[in-house]
């Protein structure tokens, strides 16, 4: 029997704070290519995750936020953003699912941000064709400018011009 307990989220947590990406993960399926992945993931305000999506195969996801809070952001093509939602727990909107082909990214907007995700497997991760190519890669330069437009970026608006 597998638990998600405070241990856990403690930990996780800690993790997160220390790597240099500002996350961490702990999965409950047993390896990558599981029919079902299930995971908790720990994200700090610092991290960044660059707009993707789950296209090859088509893959929803579902995040339920165990701790904390964070903003769930929709783009279109251009990086326009059609949807954005507070998902906290506890809150008026704790949990949600992300459609499949659906170009979204998560941020977290306070330390210690923690949340469920579960998506069909086997892990894939995207090919560049479906990573958001107006959003700078993990770790070049002007990240910083898009994890502070994640947290305030209202719907209808557009990234930041990358330098």
């Amino acid at each position: 029997m597998k638990q998600i307990n405070t241990t856990i989220l403690d930990s996780l947590t800690k993790q997160a704070k220390e790597s240099p990406r500002k996350r961490a993960h702990h999965n409950l399926h047993p390896k990558l290519d599981d029919p079902i992945q299930r995971l908790c993931v720990a994200i700090e305000p610092e991290t960044y995750i660059r707009p993707h999506r789950h296209a090859e195969p088509e893959t929803a996801e579902v995040f339920l936020m165990l701790r904390g809070s964070a903003v769930i952001l929709f783009f279109d093509d251009a990086g326009r953003i059609t949807e954005r939602v507070i998902a906290s727990a506890g809150g008026p909107v704790s949990a949600i699912e992300i459609p499949a082909t659906t170009l979204h990214t998560i941020a977290s907007l306070e330390s210690g941000t923690v949340f469920f995700e579960v998506k069909q497997g086997p892990y894939v991760q995207p090919k560049e064709k479906n990573v958001a190519a107006w959003a700078p890669a993990e770790g070049e330069p002007g990240t910083d400018a898009f994890i502070e437009w994640y947290k305030n970026a209202k719907k209808g608006e557009v990234p930041p011009k990358r330098k």
